[in-house]
């Protein structure tokens, strides 16, 4: 059975370092891609939980800041922590949350206004 395609975003950071935080997949799944859904983000967040976000958000924003972008390897889990609010559907009416080739886009304003520690150099 042949994998589905799947948009390798090069250089991408794979984890946070020394940590088990995953930021990509290493290979497609053969059923197809995770679907993405906003996963409601509470205040009593721990606070490994809260750098990984950070982190996250910083490596999106460096590789990919205002232009469109294939979701590809990029974990589902951690995409939809995000999901919904700083990382929207680029086209909304085509939108396939379980497409390895769905377009994202970055939403800056509220990314600043949720992860100001993300503008920031560490």
């Amino acid at each position: 059975m042949a994998l589905p395609y799947m948009t390798k975003h090069r250089g991408f950071p794979g984890r946070v370092p020394g940590t088990d935080f995953h930021f990509v997949v290493r290979r497609a799944n053969p059923k197809g891609a995770t679907p993405l859904k906003a996963l409601q983000r509470f205040r009593d967040r721990k606070p490994a939980d809260k750098r990984a976000d950070t982190a996250f958000v910083r490596a999106l924003m460096e590789h990919f800041w205002d232009q469109p972008f294939e979701r590809g390897n990029l974990d589902a889990g951690r995409l939809s922590w995000l999901f919904g609010r700083e990382v929207k559907p680029h086209d909304p009416d085509t939108f396939n949350p379980a497409d390895y080739e769905a377009l994202l886009v970055l939403d800056l304003h509220l990314i600043k206004a949720n992860f100001p520690d993300a503008f920031d150099p560490e």
